[in-house]
């Protein structure tokens, strides 16, 4: 399985188009299940873009992962609660979307209002491993340090439930 590694920062084209970094594209179509593997040239590559639930981002899954979670959402009862709160995070506002041949992508507005994005600038482009996640650039740096120290407290608490 191919992972999303690395933080990239890429300007919008005047076209309002973001080019989705090389090492990303590599990774989304090792994640496809619906391209052809023709291996003459650049293919459109498709993929799910959604706003984090947790922070001020854009989530992009691979149809696989994207299909993972569409599992265990089916694994819940449909007439309860939960599936409607995980079937809206899923689906609600979602957006299927494809690269063009040259691996470029066209956010949806409300992804962009979501993350604080316009098409005028730049967007930050962060791996996550199975996912990446799309930032104002403006704002990774902070994010990552927050990470960081949660990292950093998850692994004290291991520590003295060790000791």
């Amino acid at each position: 399985m191919a992972l999303f590694n690395g933080t990239y920062v890429q300007n919008f084209d005047a076209k309002g188009r973001v080019s989705i970094p090389a090492p990303f594209r590599a990774a989304l179509r090792a994640g496809a299940v619906s391209i052809a593997a023709s291996g003459e040239g650049p293919v459109s590559i498709p993929l799910v873009l959604r706003p984090s639930e947790k922070v001020q981002c854009i989530e992009a899954l691979t149809e696989v992962k994207h299909q993972a979670q569409v599992a265990e959402l089916e694994k819940l009862d449909p007439l309860s609660e939960e599936y409607d709160a995980l079937a809206t995070v899923l689906f609600a506002d979602a957006y299927p979307i494809e690269t063009d041949k040259e691996g470029r992508v066209i956010v949806h507005d409300v992804l962009l209002s979501h993350a604080g994005l316009s098409r005028e600038g730049s967007v930050a482009f962060v791996g996550m491993g199975t996912r990446f996640q799309l930032w104002h650039p403006d704002k990774v740096s902070g994010h990552k340090v927050t990470a960081q120290v949660t990292n950093r407290e998850r692994m004290e608490r291991r520590r003295e439930m060790a000791a």
